[in-house]
This record gives structure tokens, sequence and C-alpha cells, in this order.
């Protein structure tokens, strides 16, 4: 059935005896010509006859298409439709549900929150990427990322027709910064380590000799290694919640991989393990909130691990505790950062403790450790497919965008073999076992020009000095 556009102002039929039409108890409110009839689309109306001609054709057409999206579904805040509609809908992983919720109510909503969805344009985009580069450094372009998932959504919802920071050519999406990736001498790494407790020294040994991210060797236990091959089996991480309660997961990327061990730093695993015995720490799987259903409590059914890395008093390790107790006092120690003031701790027992507070320096926590073990591997010519299998990339591009820097002589490979494209072919080529061009030189006077010469070996050669200084050297005979 198709559209149709009615004068809401005037009846349809004229009066019989007057022959015109008559004024209907709509007359003079409202707009005046209405558009309706068209399948899947609400009726709408306008001031005057040509716009809703317009709007009418344009929608019949979009309708049969199925690309019709009514511009009034728009009108929602897009403070309202992330509230109502986007966040309730996400099922995002816990670790990673609270930093996008938290960047989202503290940037997204304080700065777009109040315009409707239909407004959001490239002026508006151009403006909200002008007060967040105020607001944040690094988390910019991530921040941007998850605004363009929301409005996506809202595209497919039917509330928008295109996503702004998609097609929006004059404003583009803050760039992300990209530091190379930091790696530690062996001497750094041995200084951090003497001055971890001896309970924890292995975290590092774990780090730098396969790889490990601080979660998965938190959550390795000891049936993760298989001690016969030398293989080390990672298939989980210890994670937390926004709440801080801790859970197991798969790896990143839900990706388990398999490690080739040293001698050395299986024997020292041997070594942890009969001093500092694993411990059973049985935590939920995937998501630490309670199940509401059957199917959820299947998938969050605890499991239990016996941890090869815990606390002195038999726990699992709290990262947050760990980093700033542990980690950076040795880093301190070791004089890789530095103690710059003191605060006071919560007072617990009626006790208060003083605490260190250290320096800043993201890139010497736990993961540096991981970017020395690809840099020793890449420095010993290890390939980069099997490396990025070690590390739990999803690709071979992944690891090199990372670490391309940390492979030896870069370039220089590709720099000789030019430089022998330019090579100078004219020069002769000499016999098996006779005097080279430069050996002639140690008999040859640069006053003889034009001469012919025999070398006490016999051999008769014609030469003449070149305009470089050079000899151009023609072999008579042997």
């Amino acid at each position: 059935m198709a559209g149709y556009i009615e004068d809401r102002w005037l009846k349809k039929r004229p009066d019989k005896k007057t022959g015109k039409r008559e004024r209907t108890a709509l007359y003079g409110k409202g707009l005046r010509y209405k558009v309706a009839g068209i399948p899947g689309v609400r009726s709408r109306s306008f001031k005057n006859v040509d716009d809703a001609k317009a709007w009418k054709a344009k929608a019949e057409h979009e309708s049969s298409t199925g690309e019709f999206v009514d511009a009034r579904r728009g009108d929602m805040l897009l403070k309202d439709y992330i509230e109502k509609h986007w966040w309730p809908g996400r099922t995002d992983e816990p670790s990673t549900a609270g930093p996008m919720k938290s960047r989202i109510w503290r940037h997204i909503i304080p700065l777009l929150g109040s315009k409707r969805l239909r407004d959001i344009d490239a002026a508006a985009l151009r403006t909200f990427k002008a007060e967040l580069l105020t607001r944040v450094d690094g988390s910019a372009s991530v921040i941007w990322t998850h605004l363009s998932t929301i409005l996506e959504s809202a595209v497919d919802d039917q509330r928008i027709v295109r996503n702004p920071c998609r097609t929006a050519r004059t404003v583009k999406a803050p760039r992300p910064q990209k530091g190379r990736a930091k790696a530690w001498t062996r001497e750094t790494a041995d200084a951090v380590r003497e001055n971890l407790q001896p309970r924890y020294k292995l975290a590092l040994d774990l780090a730098v000799g396969a790889g490990l991210r601080q979660g998965e060797a938190f959550g390795l236990g000891l049936d993760d290694i298989d001690f016969d091959t030398g293989y080390l089996h990672v298939r989980r991480q210890l994670r937390w919640d926004v709440k801080g309660r801790p859970y197991f997961r798969l790896p990143k990327g839900d990706k388990t991989r398999e490690v080739p061990l040293p001698p050395r730093l299986l024997a020292r695993i041997k070594s942890a393990v009969e001093e500092f015995p694993p411990v059973d720490c049985t935590l939920p799987w995937r998501n630490p909130e309670p199940p509401t259903t059957d199917l959820e409590a299947k998938q969050r059914r605890p499991i239990t691990v016996p941890l090869l890395l815990t606390t002195s008093q038999g726990n699992r390790i709290a990262y947050k505790t760990w980093n700033e107790r542990t980690w950076k006092k040795a880093l301190a120690a070791a004089g890789v950062i530095e103690v710059i003031g003191e605060k006071l701790d919560k007072p617990r027992g009626g006790r208060q403790r003083k605490r260190d507070v250290y320096e800043l320096s993201r890139e010497d926590m736990f993961h540096v450790g991981r970017h020395t073990f690809a840099s020793v591997q890449l420095q010993a010519g290890e390939s980069v497919v099997t490396l990025s299998k070690w590390l739990g990339h999803a690709s071979p591009n992944i690891t090199l965008e990372h670490y391309a820097h940390f492979m030896p002589e870069a370039g220089a490979r590709g720099l000789q073999v030019m430089d022998g494209w330019f090579e100078d072919r004219s020069l002769p080529i000499l016999p098996e076992n006779s005097l080279t061009v430069f050996d002639l030189g140690r008999f040859l006077k640069k006053s003889q020009v034009n001469g012919v010469y025999s070398p006490a070996s016999g051999l008769k050669v014609k030469y003449k000095e070149t305009a470089r200084g050079g000899l151009a050297v023609n072999i008579i005979e042997c």
C-alpha cells in the first residue's frame, strides 16, 4: 500500500451543495499536511505540501529498501540511550567492564550526554574532541572508540542514519600514543629480582623467562608445568572485577598457549615449589557475580588451582597491594624508580603506618618482563611467528608492531644488498690465486703511468692511474 498525504484542515470530500471542502475541527491548529500509510513508517505532519511530498517520496523509497530511519527516534538524549538501552545490554568481561564504564560516565556523558542522538554531528564531535584532550592524555583514543561503538549501536537500533564518528571527514579520531616497548638489561632484571622477597622471585622469572603477563603468572598452577617435556601451559589468568573480587578466566583474547621453558628456569620452578609449596585456591570462573540462572551457575562454577605464587599467609595475590608494596619497593631498591614521599595508611587496630610513595613509571611495571622476554628472543634470531605463538598474540603482525625495534641490525641486510647493486662491475676479474688489484697496488708506484710491470710472481700487468687516484689494471699474461 502506497502512502498518502492528508489535509488535516479540510475535509476530504467537498460539500454537495457548495462544491467546496469544509473545514475540520483542526483547522488552523498544528501542522496541516499529514503523510501516512507507508508500511513500517509512522505518520508525520508538515507545514506545507511540498515538504510533505518530498518526505513521502524519500520515506517510501527507504521503506522499500529496508533503510528507513525515523528521525524522531533520534530525539533521545545520548545519556538516556546509554543508561537505558546500550549499557544494560553489554556482556563485557568484568575486569574490562569496570574501566569502560568509568571512562563513559566520567567523560562521554558529561561532555555529550545532554545532546540528542540526531544532533551529534561533525561540529559536536570537534567540540567533544577538543574538550576531551584537555581532560585525558593517553586514553583519548580509547574513549573515542567507546563513543563510536555507542553510536554504531544507535544506527543498528534505527535511531540515527549513520555513525558520525565514521562518516565525519573533517574530524579524525585522537591518535593513540604508541610508545616503544622497553626491555630491561640482565643487570637491571637481576637487581630487581635480588630485592624481591624470596617467594616472589619466581614471578619475575616467569615474566622474563616465559613472557607471562601478571595475571597469568598469579594464576599459574602446579599442574600447568610439564616437568617431563619442559613446557609451560598458559591456561588461565587471575583477574579482579571493579569491586576487587578475584576470579579465574582464560588468558587475554581467550587464547591458551604452550611455552618451552629453559632448563635453568625449570630448575628454579622446582626449587620454588619445594621451598614454597603450592596452595589450593578456589575461585569462580569467568565472573565473580553470584549466578542467577542454571546456565550462569554452570558457566561460573568455581575451580580449584594449586597456585605457585601465593602470599606468606597462603592466600592468592592481590595485584594492587603487590604492585605498591612489593614490586615498586624492589624497583626503588634496585635504583629503577625513586621514592618521592610518604603517606599514612588507614588506621587498623589503633595503628597507623607510614608508607613510601613512589614515582609513576608504567614502563617499569610487571609487563616489562614480558617485553624483556621478547627482546631476548628476537636478538637471538628467533622467528617472529614462533615468538607470536609463545606470547599469545592474535597474529605475528601484532608482535612486529610492538617489538620490531628489538630485532638486531634491522635493515642492515637490505642495506648490504642495495650497496652491492651500485657495485662497479667494470673492474676486471683476476684469475684465481693471482694478486688482487689492491695487492698490485703494493708493487706499483703512482708516478708510473701507462707502464708495464712484472712483480716477483711473474704476473705482467699494464696499469694506468685513474682520475680519482685509483688504478686501472689490465693483465698481459700469467
